[in-house]
């Protein structure tokens, strides 16, 4: 699995964890397989709750563009500009700049955190960038 941080301006806490081989649903999956995902994704969600404490994490498994499992772990504050819609909904209100920019500040050590987690959970298995 790979752990991506999109680059999205009014949410800088979004990832993505994919899957490395090519699957189109969960159930694709061998049940090893569903639970290896699922681990993964409670460590980045709890990665982000340690670092950030946000209001609420956003998990969402779509691939209606690509078809290839991956799930967005969204860090999520009442805040923000899209809040208490999806982050793919028309924005609620202005972004919050210096907000935003706190956020940021966190996301090296976020970052650092998350990989060394994966590491030492999956080896090899996980890359994050």
């Amino acid at each position: 699995m790979r752990l991506i941080r999109a680059d999205d301006a009014l949410h800088p806490a979004f990832y993505r964890l994919v899957w490395q081989h090519h699957a189109r649903e969960f159930t694709d999956l061998t049940p090893l397989q569903r639970s290896t995902c699922m681990d993964a994704l409670a460590l980045v969600e709890q990665g982000l709750r340690t670092h950030l404490a946000p209001d609420k994490i956003n998990l969402a498994s779509l691939g209606n563009v690509v078809p290839h499992l991956h799930w967005h772990v969204i860090a999520r504050w009442g805040w923000d500009a899209h809040w208490p819609q999806p982050v793919w909904a028309a924005a609620q209100r202005t972004p919050a700049d210096e907000r935003l920019a706190a956020v940021r500040t966190h996301l090296p050590a976020l970052d650092a955190s998350l990989r060394a987690a994966l590491h030492a959970r999956f080896g090899s298995r996980a890359q994050a960038a």
